[in-house]
């Protein structure tokens, strides 16, 4: 008979959980995932009593922190492998996110033989309880989640992730957002707002490939509310709405950037690609511009939320 890491946990039970309280992710998760790193809650806790039962974590006084090391074990001995260990063992990816599938196999573990309360399942009462009171305060969801933030919101936080994206070579309007769109080599500030958009959830407003690559089109749009845009009043601005920006005032819209925040009584800042000091449409890379509101003929455009 092998070892009792060698094959996956017996099962038992089902523990009696009022449900999952959450997704937890640790603090590496990276930015391009579209997730932050969970906050401390009383489910970590719990999950740290019930992954040390089954073997996969040193016992001590557990704290509420979903760290790296719990995450991704802190060791290659057995009782240091944390949930990463525990989902090899029963054939979960071992990404040590804890989503829904490990949720759903942790609560039929029962600690194998070989082991201190051999027999048991792995959630006792106080890791039990515990979680309940996770569940009761998370509903199921991160405060951080994607799922609570609005879409605008996702696409200006993908857009300040990309600060300092440069094309290359310079001046051949060549990079990644245009590659990704499949129209590359041209003028991209509007393809990179098409991306942010997009490469965080299925906007019903942007589409990949066909909308949009022109700013006089998202104007076009935006004043006969087609396509899921409209204009506001540019004093009514918020995170995530789109910028559209008329240098000469004639009437032609040249540059589109994401507005993030007010920074003066007209003033605010913007995410905008290719863009530079010296090139305000054309600089060839991603960068955080500061604007007036009298600076240019300005459009603000919302963006409808799915």
């Amino acid at each position: 008979m092998g070892n009792w890491w060698e094959t996956a946990y017996p099962g038992g039970g089902p523990a009696k959980l009022k449900g999952f309280a959450r997704p937890l992710y640790p603090p590496d998760v990276p930015k391009s995932s579209g997730y932050s790193p969970s906050p401390n809650g009383p489910d970590v806790k719990a999950l740290k009593r019930v992954i040390s039962r089954l073997g996969r974590w040193p016992w001590q006084e557990f704290d509420e922190a979903y760290s790296n090391g719990f995450a991704h074990g802190s060791g290659g001995n057995v009782k240091n492998t944390g949930v990463a260990g525990f989902q090899r063992q029963m054939h979960i990816d071992a990404s040590g996110w804890f989503g829904k599938t490990s949720f759903n196999t942790l609560i039929y573990c029962k600690i194998p033989q070989g082991l201190p309360n051999a027999g048991q399942l792995g959630f006792d009462a106080t890791a039990i309880d515990l979680y309940n009171q996770a569940f009761d305060r998370f509903k199921g969801h991160n405060p951080s989640d994607p799922a609570q933030k609005t879409l605008r919101v996702r696409a200006l936080e993908q857009a300040i992730s990309q600060i300092g994206q440069k094309e290359s070579p310079a001046g051949s309007n060549n990079q990644k957002f245009g590659s990704w769109y499949g129209m590359n080599g041209v003028p991209w500030c509007a393809i990179f707002c098409t991306w942010c958009w997009e490469t965080v959830a299925n906007s019903p407003a942007f589409v990949k490939g066909s909308r949009w690559s022109y700013v006089p089109y998202i104007v076009s749009d935006a004043r006969g509310n087609r396509n899921g845009v409209r204009t506001v009043d540019p004093p009514s601005a918020i995170p995530g709405d789109l910028v559209c920006y008329d240098w000469g005032w004639d009437g032609v819209y040249d540059h589109v950037g994401i507005f993030e925040k007010w920074t003066g009584s007209s003033q605010f800042s913007a995410i905008e690609g290719n863009t530079s000091t010296s090139n305000n449409s054309n600089g060839g890379q991603v960068m955080r511009r500061t604007r007036n509101l009298g600076g240019q003929g300005t459009v603000i455009v919302r963006v409808t939320e799915p």
